[in-house]
């Protein structure tokens, strides 16, 4: 069980139009939150966490009465955890057009009553920040100890430090990156038309016809699955193994090629352990959505508002700043931290960067590796003893 225990998710309504970048306006729409720990008197001792593509408002804890329902980053929130809910107050909100509780495609659309579907208008990190900022004014906290987040989380933390630059002490950015490449935006447009490409789509307007792109969603999540992992951890969790029905065609042949029944089939265990994620990943979450963030993903670079000089768009930013990358990330690599990094030292912010040597790919900032999840909470002491150091004067 988790350290936290049961938590429950909340929603706030928002009668006030939330204006686009797009240019397109949201009439009316909910955010679902949670919330973990106490906020103190003065309000000092908040935390947002954002989230990544397919994750959600529940970061920690788990439900009562459902099963496996443990919070995605509930190894690293929580009491006595790196980011510690008996010091720290924790914020988690479901982005706009997720799946998750906040108003999104599956949700209906207020001039049609019928389901959004494909007509949900497209959003962009910095419009879910807007958002997430209105929610933080409706519990009257106007500043953040700390915005974290990890991959496109990460991206909404470094959009906060430029958006609301005195809203925020710390900027928490791990395994993230200021702009995709093009090899990154190559894998999520297959993985798009993937789904786009499933008969059952039905032009985004599915729920009308009570089906699901199945094959879509299975191939998307498998195309994704794979830039998540290393080769290296691939190697090591699958290699070249069969599944155990093929071994079973001659006994003791291993790998020989007289063991492989020929074909189209799933053969190899790798194949077994994509399709088993993208058979999940198919059964839980909605298609609208998957191209929705993943465009977020794409259109996400604020250095093009100066010539694409990232020193310049960060020149703003007003917070300290903890990033953590992790070596055998391919899809957000070290690189891409690196740019970060030294965009704002050349405008002198405070910057701790830590480069950890994992094997587990982008996934890595998701899993239990101690020197990682340290580093995470001598950071956050960091920002506790500077939270709650006296004020000058009052000593």
């Amino acid at each position: 069980m988790s350290s936290l225990g049961y938590v429950k998710p909340q929603t706030m309504h928002f009668a006030q139009p939330l204006l686009l970048q797009s240019g397109a306006s949201l009439q009316d729409y909910m955010l679902m939150y949670e919330t973990y720990g106490t906020l103190n008197a003065d309000k000092s001792n908040a935390v947002l966490v954002c989230h990544a593509l397919n994750a959600s408002h529940h970061v920690a804890g788990e439900y009562e009465g459902v099963p496996k329902s443990l919070g995605w980053w509930d190894n690293m929130v929580g009491p006595g955890k790196s980011l510690d809910t008996d010091k720290f107050f924790v914020i988690g909100i479901n982005n706009l057009g997720s799946c998750f509780g906040s108003t999104g495609p599956m949700h209906n659309n207020p001039a049609t009553g019928k389901p959004y579907g494909a007509a949900f208008p497209v959003v962009t990190v910095e419009d879910w920040v807007a958002a997430q900022a209105r929610l933080a004014d409706a519990l009257g906290i106007t500043q953040f100890a700390a915005v974290m987040g990890g991959s496109l989380g990460g991206m909404q933390a470094l959009a906060w430090s430029i958006m609301y630059p005195e809203r925020l002490r710390h900027c928490v950015v791990i395994a993230s990156t200021a702009k995709l490449s093009a090899q990154n935006i190559a894998f999520n447009d297959v993985a798009r038309q993937a789904i786009l490409s499933d008969p059952d789509y039905r032009g985004g307007d599915f729920y009308e016809y009570g089906v699901v792109p199945k094959n879509g969603l299975r191939v998307a999540r498998m195309v994704g699955h794979i830039t998540y992992l290393s080769d290296d951890d691939m190697a090591e969790k699958f290699g070249r193994k069969l599944r155990a029905a093929v071994d079973d065609v001659t006994a003791g042949a291993g790998d020989s090629p007289a063991n492989y029944k020929f074909g189209f089939g799933i053969d190899f265990e790798i194949e077994s352990y994509l399709r088993y994620q993208g058979d999940k990943f198919s059964e839980y979450f909605d298609a609208n959505t998957y191209l929705l963030i993943t465009k977020a993903l794409d259109y996400f670079d604020p250095a093009r508002h100066h010539g694409g000089d990232l020193s310049k768009t960060l020149a703003g930013t007003r917070a300290k700043f903890f990033l953590a990358s992790f070596t055998t990330d391919w899809r957000f690599s070290p690189e891409r931290s690196q740019e970060i990094v030294q965009a704002l030292v050349s405008n002198r912010r405070q910057v701790t960067y830590a480069e950890i040597d994992a094997p587990h790919g982008h996934d890595a900032f998701l899993l239990d590796d101690p020197r990682y999840l340290n580093l995470v909470r001598a950071y956050y002491d960091q920002v506790w003893n500077e939270t709650n150091a006296p004020v000058k004067g009052n000593a």
